[in-house]
C-alpha cells in the first residue's frame, strides 16, 4: 500500500497537537504551583531574538491545519497576528486545530499534492507543489515550532520528559 499525503501528515499533526495540548495544561499546573505568572511562560523564549513560547505554540497550529488551508486557497502566509496572551487562548487555537484535522477528507488531502502553493512572506515568495509544501516546509517547521515549545518549558522547569512530546503513540491493536 502506497503511503498518501494524508497518512505522512495529518496523524502526526494531531498526535503532535495533541501532546502539546498536554505540555499547556501541564505548564498551567507548574505556574500555579509554583505562584508564578502565565506570562513567566508564555512570554518566555529560549533567546532573546526568538520567538516565544506563545508563537512556537500557534506556529503548530499555523504548520499543520494553517498549512492545509493554505494548500486549499493556493497560497500561505505566516499569521502576523498579536500572539496568544493566555493559556485558554493557546488551548483553544489547538483545539481549533485539532477540530479542523480531523474533519479532513482523506482524498481531498491527495487530490492538492500536486498542486501549486505559493509562500508568502514579505518581499519573500516560494513556490511548491502541494506534497513539497507539506513534506518540506510545514512539517519541518511544525515539528521545530513544537519541539521549541516543549524545550522552553523544560528550560523553565517544567517536569516533562519525551512522552510528553511524543504524546498518544499510535501503536498496532
Amino acid at each position: 500500500m502506497a503511503l498518501t499525503l494524508y497518512a505522512a501528515t495529518v496523524p502526526s499533526y494531531r498526535q503532535i497537537l495533541a501532546a502539546v495540548a498536554g505540555l499547556l495544561t501541564k505548564a498551567q499546573a507548574f505556574c500555579a504551583e509554583r505562584g508564578l505568572a502565565h506570562a513567566e511562560i508564555i512570554q518566555a523564549r529560549l533567546a532573546s531574538d526568538m520567538f516565544p513560547f506563545s508563537f512556537q505554540v500557534r506556529s503548530t497550529v499555523g504548520h499543520s491545519i494553517g498549512a492545509i488551508e493554505g494548500l486549499r486557497r493556493g497560497t500561505y502566509s505566516p499569521d502576523r497576528s498579536p500572539l496568544p496572551e493566555t493559556f485558554a487562548e493557546l488551548e483553544k487555537l489547538i483545539a481549533l486545530a485539532d477540530t479542523g484535522l480531523a474533519a479532513l477528507d482523506p482524498g481531498e488531502l491527495d487530490t492538492l499534492a500536486e498542486r501549486e502553493v505559493l509562500f508568502v512572506s514579505g518581499e519573500r515568495r516560494l513556490p511548491f507543489t502541494g506534497e513539497n509544501f507539506l513534506l518540506s516546509f510545514s512539517q519541518p517547521n511544525f515539528y521545530f515550532h513544537a519541539a521549541t515549545a516543549y524545550d522552553i518549558l523544560r528550560w523553565k522547569g517544567v517536569p516533562i520528559g519525551k512522552r510528553d512530546f511524543t504524546g498518544q503513540l499510535r501503536v498496532k491493536r
